[in-house]
């Protein structure tokens, strides 16, 4: 499945027993020699009542994380598409919290993402050496790059995200900064880092560097974080329609840090297949 062009492997652990080794998934995800996939993403039932399933989130180098906004909804139409429910809204639990994604009349989903996560203990960050500046209400931090300072602000959408503000996506080396930033030690367990453009305070482009899997055609969580970011800056307001590579998303706050970000966006099916591991 993709979801805007960040694609899963989606495996089915309520009717089977799945355990997988780091090798396994490293497997799965390889595009020449196993399926190809930016992250899989494993399904299983749950034992807490006021829970539809839960599932976990595996990069494309065998590691975990906590979150997963275009896997989420792909999770919605995957587990409809198995016959595991019924139900247009479900409860899942992730590594971390609960979330809930929709199916929409129009065929996207929409998911509660939860509330920005903006203490960098959480995060982790450790940011205590950086240089650092407020910008509207964001609060943002320096590192030196040899191409000059990057500015980038610092939350949590489920994973850590730097946002860097930049004035062209299309021209920013993601590669190059998303590395350098992404695997800086101020990141103990490493971060996304997300690159945005914001064309006006309803609009933006952006491009996402993911830890464990590189550069993708759209990451949820990460264009959640940077939107939030760029609402606190003042740069952007209410809703803000974002395009990504792989497809346009939709991104929703009322600005209060305790209230849910909203994640709305497309989910497709591309193929079914069986494989034995």
């Amino acid at each position: 499945m993709h979801g805007a062009g960040n694609d899963f492997v989606m495996l089915d652990g309520v009717t089977q027993a799945l355990e997988l080794r780091a090798e396994d998934i490293r497997f799965l995800a390889d595009r020449h020699l196993g399926v190809g996939a930016d992250q899989v993403l494993l399904v299983s039932g749950s034992e807490n009542p006021n829970v539809d399933f839960r599932y976990r989130i595996f990069n494309q180098d065998g590691s975990e994380v906590e979150q997963c906004g275009n896997g989420a909804r792909c999770f919605v139409k995957f587990v409809r598409h198995c016959g595991l429910t019924d139900k247009t809204k479900i409860r899942v639990q992730t590594m971390k919290t609960v979330i809930e994604p929709e199916l929409l009349a129009d065929g996207r989903v929409r998911v509660n993402m939860g509330a920005p996560i903006f203490d960098p203990q959480q995060l982790p960050f450790s940011p205590q050496a950086l240089p650092t500046r407020m910008l509207g209400q964001a609060q943002q931090w320096q590192l030196n790059h040899a191409d000059g300072d990057l500015w980038f602000s610092a939350l949590s959408m489920g994973n850590p995200t730097a946002t860097i503000f930049v004035n062209n996506v299309t021209d920013t080396p993601v590669d190059r900064w998303g590395q350098f930033v992404g695997e800086h030690s101020v990141f103990p367990n490493r971060t996304n880092v997300a690159f945005l453009e914001i064309l006006d305070k309803n609009n933006a482009r952006i491009r996402v560097f993911e830890r464990g899997a590189g550069e993708t055609l759209a990451c949820g969580s990460g264009t959640c974080a940077a939107i939030v970011a760029a609402m606190k800056t003042g740069l952007c307001q209410d809703f803000v329609e974002v395009q990504a590579k792989g497809g346009n998303l939709r991104i929703e706050w009322d600005g209060l840090e305790k209230s849910p970000v909203y994640l709305i966006g497309p989910a497709e099916h591309v193929f079914d297949g069986e494989l034995e591991i």
